[in-house]
Order: structure tokens, then C-alpha cells, then sequence
């Protein structure tokens, strides 16, 4: 993913950053708790398309 890409995508709910999933290959919001797929290197930012995160690896609760 395009670093320079990444900086000015934003969640398209919030408003906030997107967090890079390179292993699946996803933009993560973590204030929404959503991930949208990137397909054939385009990422996918609308609402119906993306998955509910329950947990993130790194929380402990």
C-alpha cells in the first residue's frame, strides 16, 4: 500500500486514520471497529463492504 495513499485515506464514517492490515489486506478504523478490504490494491472504503472487528489482536479485555 502507498504510504503517500495511506496518509490522506480516512475512514469515510469518522473521519479518522485507517490502520494498514498488510497480512489481510485490510484498512482498519479502530473508533468504528471496521475493516475494509483492499482488492486488487484498491481499497474498498464504503460502509456495506467492510467487516465488524469484535476484538483487535493487541486489546486485552
Amino acid at each position: 500500500m502507498n504510504t503517500k495513499l495511506l496518509d490522506i485515506l480516512v475512514c469515510p464514517i469518522c473521519k479518522g486514520p485507517l490502520k494498514y492490515d498488510r497480512e489481510n489486506q485490510e484498512l482498519t478504523c479502530r473508533p468504528d471497529r471496521l475493516a475494509y478490504p483492499i482488492r486488487d490494491g484498491i481499497p474498498i472504503l464504503l460502509e456495506e463492504e467492510a467487516r465488524k472487528i469484535e476484538k483487535f489482536p493487541d486489546e486485552t479485555y
